[in-house]
Order: C-alpha cells, then sequence, then structure tokens
C-alpha cells in the first residue's frame, strides 16, 4: 500500500472514529449527556437516521444491473456457515442451537453500511459502492429476517421443554394417567367378573361346589391356567393402551409442530413489521426499480429532505455506537477468551468462507478481493440488538461489536495490504 493509498483510507475512516471517541469521552470523561439523554439520540439513530441512510443509499442502484455472482457468494457463504453450525449443534453433544446463532451472527453479519460503503470506496474506488449496498439490501431483507427466524424458533423450543418437563413426573413413573386408569378397569372389571361367578355358583347348590372340587382334583391346573388368561388379558389392555397412547403424543406432536412453524413465522412478521430498516429497503428497491426502469428522478423538494438527514446518518451512527461504549461496565464484558474466540470468528473464520464461496463461483481480481474484506469489517449492530432483546449472549455480542470496531481498522488495512490494491 502506497503512502497515498493509506492517506486515502484514513480519510474516509478516521471521521467516522472521531464521531465515535467524541461520544466515548463525552460519557466517561465529561459527563455531559444522562441516561435518557442517550437513550433519545439512540432512539434518533434507530427511528429516522439509519432507516433514511439505507434509503438514500439503496434507492440509488440499479437493481436491473446488480452483480449477481457476488450475491450469490455471498449467500452462499452464510448457508454454508449456518448448515454447519446446525449441523455441529444437532450431532454432536458439545452441539447448541443457542451458540449456533450466535456465532452465525459474528461470522457472516457485518457492519456494512456504516463501515463497509466509505471504507470499501476508499480501498478500491467509488464504483464499489453499489456492490455494499447490494450487501445491505440482502442483509436488511433476507438475512436479518432467518435471524429472526432462528430467534424465535429457539423461544418457541425453549417453551415446548419448559411444558414438558411440568410433566416430568408421570414420565419417571413411565406411563401416563389415561394408562393406569385403563390397566385399572380392566382389572377390576376381571375382578368382578370372577366374584359374580363365584356367588352365583354358592347359589345354585352345594352339590355343585362337590362336583366342581371333583373336576379340580381331575384338572389340577386350570386355576393356574385361569391366572395366566387374566394376565394375558390384562397386558392385552396395558399393550392396547400404550399404542394408543403412542398415536396420540404422535398426533399432538405433529400439530405442535405445524402450530409452532406458524407461530414463528407469525412473530417474525410482527417484528419485521416494527423494523424500519425492514421497511427502508423495501421502499429503496421499489424506488430503485421504478426510477430504473421508467428513468423517474425523485422531486427535488424529497430529494433535499431526505438528505439533510442521511447525511448526518453515518455520524449519528458512529457516536451512537460511541454512547453505547461509553456506557457499558466493560469494553470486554464476556472475558478475554470468549473475546479472542469472537475476533477469530469475525476477522479469520468469516473471511475464510467468503474467500472460498466466491473462488468456487469463479469470483477473481477486485471484486474477490472486495468479497474478503468486506467480510471482515466490524460486527454488525442489529444482531446485537437482536441479542439482547432475546437474552441470547449480549455481552458476547456486544463485546464483538465494541471491541470489533477498534480492532477492524488494522486489521482491514492488512487484509488489503495482503491482496493487494
Amino acid at each position: 500500500m502506497s503512502p497515498k493509498e493509506l492517506y486515502n483510507v484514513l480519510n474516509a475512516v478516521v471521521p467516522l472514529y472521531f464521531s465515535m471517541l467524541l461520544a466515548y469521552s463525552s460519557i466517561k470523561h465529561f459527563k455531559l449527556f444522562t441516561a435518557d439523554q442517550c437513550s433519545g439520540i439512540n432512539r434518533f439513530v434507530a427511528i429516522f437516521a439509519i432507516p433514511l441512510l439505507s434509503f438514500n443509499f439503496i434507492s440509488r442502484i440499479n437493481p436491473f444491473h446488480m452483480h449477481f455472482l457476488f450475491l450469490a457468494a455471498d449467500s452462499l457463504s452464510k448457508l454454508f456457515v449456518l448448515l454447519l453450525l446446525l449441523f455441529w449443534s444437532h450431532l454432536f453433544k458439545n452441539g447448541s442451537l443457542d451458540w449456533s446463532i450466535t456465532l452465525f451472527s459474528i461470522a457472516t453479519l457485518p457492519n456494512t453500511l456504516v463501515m463497509g460503503i466509505p471504507l470499501l470506496k476508499s480501498m478500491y474506488g467509488d464504483e464499489q459502492e453499489d456492490l455494499m449496498i447490494q450487501l445491505v439490501v440482502m442483509q436488511s431483507i433476507i438475512w436479518y429476517t432467518v435471524l429472526l427466524f432462528l430467534f424465535e424458533f429457539r423461544s418457541a423450543r425453549n417453551s415446548l421443554m419448559e411444558k414438558r418437563s411440568s410433566n416430568s413426573v408421570k414420565e419417571e413413573r413411565g406411563v401416563s394417567e389415561e394408562e393406569l386408569v385403563h390397566v385399572v378397569v380392566a382389572n377390576y372389571s376381571l375382578a368382578e367378573n370372577e366374584i359374580q361367578r363365584s356367588q352365583f355358583v354358592t347359589k345354585v347348590s352345594p352339590e355343585l361346589e362337590e362336583e366342581e372340587e371333583d373336576n379340580e382334583e381331575k384338572f389340577p391346573g386350570i386355576e393356574e391356567l385361569s391366572k395366566q388368561q387374566a394376565g394375558v388379558c390384562e397386558s392385552s389392555v396395558q399393550v392396547f393402551s400404550r399404542e394408543d397412547e403412542i398415536m396420540r403424543e404422535e398426533h399432538e406432536k405433529s400439530q405442535i409442530g405445524r402450530l409452532s412453524v406458524l407461530l414463528i413465522l407469525r412473530l417474525v412478521c410482527h417484528k419485521l413489521i416494527r423494523n424500519l430498516n425492514f421497511y427502508a429497503s423495501v421502499l429503496g428497491i421499489s424506488w430503485a426499480l421504478i426510477s430504473s426502469r421508467w428513468n423517474v428522478k425523485k422531486p427535488l423538494m424529497m430529494e433535499n429532505s431526505i438528505t439533510i438527514l442521511s447525511n448526518a446518518g453515518l455520524g449519528m451512527a458512529m457516536f451512537s455506537l460511541g454512547l453505547f461504549m461509553a456506557m457499558q461496565p466493560s469494553i470486554i464484558a464476556c472475558g478475554k477468551r470468549l473475546a479472542a474466540y469472537g475476533m477469530i470468528i469475525r476477522f479469520i473464520a468469516g473471511p475464510a468462507f467468503m474467500a472460498l464461496s466466491s473462488v468456487l463461483l469463479g469470483i477473481r481480481g477486485t471484486t474477490l478481493k472486495v468479497s474478503i474484506v468486506q467480510a471482515a469489517l466490524p460486527q454488525g449492530i442489529v444482531p446485537f440488538v437482536f441479542a439482547k432483546e432475546y437474552d441470547l449472549h449480549p455481552e458476547m455480542l456486544s463485546t464483538a461489536v465494541i471491541f470489533g470496531m477498534i480492532v477492524s481498522l488494522p486489521v482491514t488495512i492488512l487484509y488489503y495490504m495482503a491482496l493487494g490494491s
């Protein structure tokens, strides 16, 4: 990397880090903002700044000239990581769905909008902005939806497991209450029939008793045979009741499974309805389709209104991240060991999977370099928001966001130098 190229990279990213450090110092050293004021700033960024920034970028692309091979490589790398983690969680004893979701977030969902666009433009030229925007569209519409589905599936699974654990007393006994009722009723009926038969024989005449005694003497195994027949009846009742119970349980499980999937899909749709970034991405790509197809431009008044707030979006997003960093008790909230694992996954494993997918699909040259460097960007903020909402390793994602921002600049510069300009 020449001094001029390094200067161009620093010229693009130093202002972003300045905004972040300014917010961090205003809390840690000068106490300029209260917790409520920080919450208000973060809310402004989430509701207005980031969605308008996304819309402004996405609405400028041409959807009819998208780099579909590049997007396919990105999707293939994410699918490969997801399937590998799900395979690990199902077939290995130390596998975990919880950690699979967390590791998927860290490995495949970088901060493309805030960090990727200015950084990759400064490294590989203005034409790479379209590639980053296309990734933003894919993340917002597809991959954040997949992540939400995984979180909701985990919540539904945990709820079902809690319900099953409440029936642990019955499971320890080995039979259900209905099965016990069937067996008890069958035994009672057999016993009652025996009593009625003995009473009837007693009432008929005493001679029948003598005849019965003679028959018993002639056939000494008749009592044992009767007992065996009664035992066979009881066991057959138990077998049939157990089969009925198994069939009923399988039917209930299939119904619960279908209802769970529908409920999860409904909850995911509800989450997406409240996600303004999703609206911004859909409206942005819709406008881009209309504009590219019929050459329709946004009215100047509308363009300027969006531009004023979207221009502030990038700086405000970094400022909000600095406030978040300052309000955390520790930059490395999850511990040094997990932080090290997270950095390895974010900055080594993620780019490695992306490089493999790109090479497999025949991507070469500058596009290959861009695909690898963008996979080494710092952790995205949206996965941390989801992790905090669902209480799934939020300290791990918090460390990936904060510590990742600190180390991402030298790491991406190293990748840029290693791959060549």
